[in-house]
């Protein structure tokens, strides 16, 4: 946060005008009087120059142009989200292929994918099915996607993630 006007108690400060031209060192009391002088705002920009630096601004317009910049930042960044695809051991081929096509949009799209197995009842028997599942799925994505983790059984369903590749 600035400080403004009156909070600046400083002995002598440098002042930088509205146009940014230097206007010198002064004490903090004579640029608080020009800038009253010329209706504008004393704010301290550079707390730990020596001497610090302050600038005369309209510190309203100053917030609102910071805040519209801030705005448009953030409608330009993309957040990463994990999508999850879930299976079961005995998925048949086209279901199979409908769950790929699906991680494979996601992962255009620039989302990790959590791609899991769930595991019922006596299927905890067998699970090398459920990794022989997950490693193909991996194969298939293997174009658009990286393997972060190889399959990793948690209690009874077994999980890998999937990165898009970068570099498009």
């Amino acid at each position: 946060m600035h400080q403004l006007n009156e909070d600046i108690r400083d002995s002598e400060v440098r002042l930088i005008g509205s146009g940014g031209e230097q206007l010198g060192i002064m004490s903090a009391a004579q640029a608080q009087k020009i800038a009253d002088e010329q209706g504008l705002d004393l704010v301290k920009i550079s707390p730990q120059a020596t001497p610090p630096v302050c600038k005369l601004m309209d510190y309203g317009k100053f917030r609102f142009e910071q805040g519209k910049r801030e705005k448009e930042a953030k409608k330009n960044q993309h957040v990463v989200e994990i999508k999850e695809i879930r299976m079961s051991p005995g998925i048949d081929i086209g279901d199979f292929n409908t769950k790929l096509k699906n991680a494979q949009k996601f992962l255009a799209d620039g989302n990790r994918v959590k791609v899991s197995v769930r595991f019922r009842g006596r299927e905890m028997a067998h699970t090398e099915i459920g990794r022989d599942l997950l490693v193909r799925f991996a194969e298939q994505c293997a174009e658009v996607a990286t393997l972060d983790k190889e399959p990793k059984l948690e209690g009874r369903s077994m999980s890998i993630f999937l990165s898009p590749k970068t570099g498009k």
